[in-house]
């Protein structure tokens, strides 16, 4: 399996703007404009979680028309901030989806995507969701994403903050991790990935940052 590392965290906001100022001012860190995603009425803030990996802070685009279809992940205007998910970063993204297929979890049917950057450069990747675009297993289960040769967007982000440990939560959590599993992402975060069984879905991320550790839920 072509698993290669963590690639993001999904953290879903109401408004952008404010949940940029908040993270700016509690953890020391400005998070740099991603881009809009054209179409679909979202869009996008980066911040660094190591050299390859990134948190992206997602809300609705407020200078773009309300979608005919619901948002990416449920973002909406009207939600609390939440972690929604999380991405691992694969080659070859045809053969992981097939492989997890044949062992027992569909990851849902691969797509190609694309935004441009505020730069005016377009980023290009695929990625694998569940039909309907709401995560697996309330988000506990990572999605699967190929960037190409499209420039990993961590690449370009100032350092300061790093992943500790993301904690994923599940009613069922055998069945969640025998997802992941499948997918053979459990070597993406190692020793830094708990699965635990709960009342309800949920993930919890502890992050260190220049102005020390915070937990992100």
């Amino acid at each position: 399996m072509a698993v290669l590392a963590l690639d993001h965290l999904v953290y879903g906001v109401p408004d952008l703007d404010a949940a940029v100022e908040i993270i700016a001012r509690r953890w020391g860190v400005q998070p740099t404009p991603g881009g809009r995603h054209e179409g679909l009425g979202t869009a996008n803030y980066l911040v660094s979680l190591g050299p390859h990996s990134y948190l992206e802070i997602i809300g609705p685009d407020r200078e773009a028309p309300d979608p005919e279809q619901p948002r990416p992940f449920g973002v909406s205007p009207f939600r609390q901030p939440r972690l929604l998910g999380w991405a691992v970063q694969v080659a070859e993204i045809d053969e992981v989806v097939k492989e997890s297929r044949r062992v027992g979890y569909d990851p849902g049917p691969i797509r190609p995507m694309s935004r441009h950057r505020p730069d005016g450069s377009r980023l290009q990747w695929r990625l694998a969701v569940p039909a309907g675009g709401r995560l697996a297993y309330g988000g506990t289960v990572p999605f699967v994403i190929d960037w190409g040769t499209s420039h990993h967007p961590a690449r370009d982000l100032p350092a300061g903050c790093k992943l500790l440990s993301l904690d994923v939560e599940h009613p069922n959590s055998e069945e969640a991790l025998g997802a992941i599993e499948a997918l053979g992402a459990l070597d993406a975060l190692g020793s830094r990935l708990e699965v635990m069984t709960a009342r309800f879905s949920r993930l919890r991320a502890r992050i260190s940052t220049p102005k020390g550790k915070v937990i992100l839920r």
